[in-house]
């Protein structure tokens, strides 16, 4: 499935999340859905996204081994979807704004947290989509960058 679908997936999943721990699982999700971006772009994409797609991916995974209990009963990981990233710009604006709604929602859940281990759990949480999130800033600067017509690449004056 196309990343940009699996993008919209994820926000009416975030949109439709009511209690703390669905919203989470959410962010969970949006999380896995970035290192699978990541890990495309990395083995797909041009060759000057290798950084930022690596750190991409990595970033994404950092929550890998705290799979929400609500994520569970869901039964399935959205990122495990993914086959391909059809629009890499509207890829990445996609999934930034995911993140972006991902770690406001977070903040609300974390200010509104009565247990301080689940609102430590939540700025854990906030710091990787933050994370996340400037990964994708600068996937979106690269490219731009090679979007850009080169310069060198002018007729000579005659």
């Amino acid at each position: 499935m196309d990343a940009a679908r699996l993008i919209e997936d994820t926000r009416h999943g975030l949109a439709r999340a009511r209690a703390p721990q669905e919203i989470v699982a959410e962010a969970w999700q949006a999380q896995a859905l970035a290192e699978a971006v990541g890990t495309h772009l990395l083995l797909y994409g041009p060759q000057e996204f290798e950084s930022e797609a690596r750190g991409l991916s990595e970033a994404g995974g950092r929550l890998r081994g705290s799979f929400p209990e609500a994520a569970w009963r869901t039964g399935r990981v959205r990122a495990a979807r993914l086959s391909d990233v059809h629009d890499q710009r509207r890829v990445l604006i996609g999934l930034g704004a995911l993140l972006g709604e991902v770690g406001i929602a977070l903040v609300g859940v974390a200010c509104s947290a009565e247990v301080e281990s689940f609102y430590w759990q939540c700025m854990e949480v906030i710091d990787a989509v933050d994370e996340s999130g400037d990964r994708v800033g600068g996937l979106l600067r690269q490219l731009e960058e090679l979007e850009q017509p080169r310069s060198d690449s002018a007729a000579w004056p005659s």
